[in-house]
């Protein structure tokens, strides 16, 4: 079962670095942590009593949030969510699952180190250094021309998806 949700989030990882879009479409497992997707940066996603459009909103997410648990069998295009401090239900096309962390740093020269970057660019700040051998590396679920967001290590940054290999 892990290697068919590995193989189907890889996929639509994959998809998304060559469509060159900016959020992955949604993929979501219970019991699995997931980001928020699929909201312009400048709205939120509502968290709902119930699984209904119309049902009374408990708090709202920003864009680009993970550390969404889903903890139930989603009802049609409905999910039961916690989010840490607060439970309830988001339509599934707003949230994505973040990749078991399976994948490693590949393809940097001996003495050389991949930089993770705080944006998708390269002139983007860089927050830290990847060594070589690098694991434990976890998707997340967003990409754009080439470039991955990812986390690992108490860190979240974008990285060059040339450089990623999974394990």
């Amino acid at each position: 079962m892990l290697k068919l949700r590995v193989l189907a989030f890889v996929c639509v990882a994959l998809l998304s670095v060559i469509g060159g879009v900016g959020a992955a479409s949604a993929q979501v497992v219970q019991g699995e942590e997931h980001c928020v997707i699929n909201v312009r940066s400048s709205d939120v996603l509502n968290v709902r009593e119930r699984g209904r459009a119309r049902s009374k909103i408990v708090t709202t997410l920003r864009y680009g949030q993970c550390g969404v648990m889903v903890t139930g069998a989603c009802q049609g295009s409905w999910c039961p969510i916690e989010e840490g401090h607060y439970a309830g239900w988001v339509n599934s096309h707003y949230i994505s699952m973040v990749s078991p962390a399976m994948y490693c740093v590949a393809g940097v020269r001996p003495g050389d180190m991949l930089n993770l970057r705080a944006f998708p660019s390269a002139n983007s700040r860089i927050l830290t250094k990847l060594s070589r051998r690098q694991c434990d590396i976890s998707f997340l679920p967003y990409a754009t021309a080439g470039w991955q967001k990812v986390r690992l290590g108490g860190y979240e940054g974008w990285v060059n998806r040339r450089y990623l290999s999974g394990q």
